[in-house]
């Protein structure tokens, strides 16, 4: 039950970037829980990966590189979901910092510290 309201709550998150940030528009609900399941998905299967091939420049830029692969993995999102668009890079990367940055509060809320 849990992972079912923390994955609408997830949607809700995608929603309301889709509402705030010009250039990502999501066409309903349902499009937003499943862009929520694959970027769930990319981020539990390609994202270590790409850190992991991307170490040295993570190394060099102090691990600021990691907001363009986050960037990069919400425009991978964009085109795997239909109804999910993301227009250019600087959309996906305003809404990769607020998604990490929502989460961060989503995933608060459901801890029991």
């Amino acid at each position: 039950m849990f992972l079912f309201l923390r994955w609408v709550g997830f949607a809700l998150v995608i929603m309301f970037i889709a509402w705030v940030v010009p250039g990502i528009s999501v066409a309903n609900f349902l499009t937003a829980m499943i862009a929520a399941a694959v970027i769930a998905l990319i981020n539990v299967f390609i994202k270590p990966a790409l850190i992991l091939v991307t170490l040295p420049i993570n190394i060099v830029t102090l691990g600021l590189f990691t907001l363009i692969i986050n960037a990069l993995l919400f425009m991978f999102a964009g085109f795997i979901a239909p109804g999910f668009e993301i227009d250019n890079f600087l959309s996906a990367f305003i809404g990769a910092l607020l998604l990490s940055i929502l989460s961060i509060g989503l995933n608060s809320i459901g801890s029991d510290n």
